[in-house]
């Protein structure tokens, strides 16, 4: 692991942390101020829970792949380049 990919950990916890809080939050309003259902909860329905599993992963691999684009040198990513 480079120097660069370890000075990015703390951002990508970070960006975890607020990226699950950002999902209780808009799930809250999607499901009209219920919590985020568990998998194992039975009292919940099948679309519910897999719903809720389905939009979470979006949410992470979004975080995912800013912050790993984001520990990337910008030349080799070609953001060095003029695109002009």
């Amino acid at each position: 692991m480079n120097g660069r990919k370890i000075a990015f950990k703390p951002v990508g916890i970070a960006a975890g942390v607020a990226g699950s809080a950002l999902f209780k939050r808009a799930w809250k309003k999607l499901d009209r101020g219920r919590e985020v259902p568990e998998s194992t909860d039975t009292t919940r329905s099948w679309r519910e829970v897999l719903i809720a599993a389905a939009l979470q992963g979006a949410v992470f691999a979004v975080i995912h792949a800013v912050v790993e684009r984001a520990s990337v040198k910008p030349e080799t990513i070609g953001l060095a380049e003029d695109h002009a």
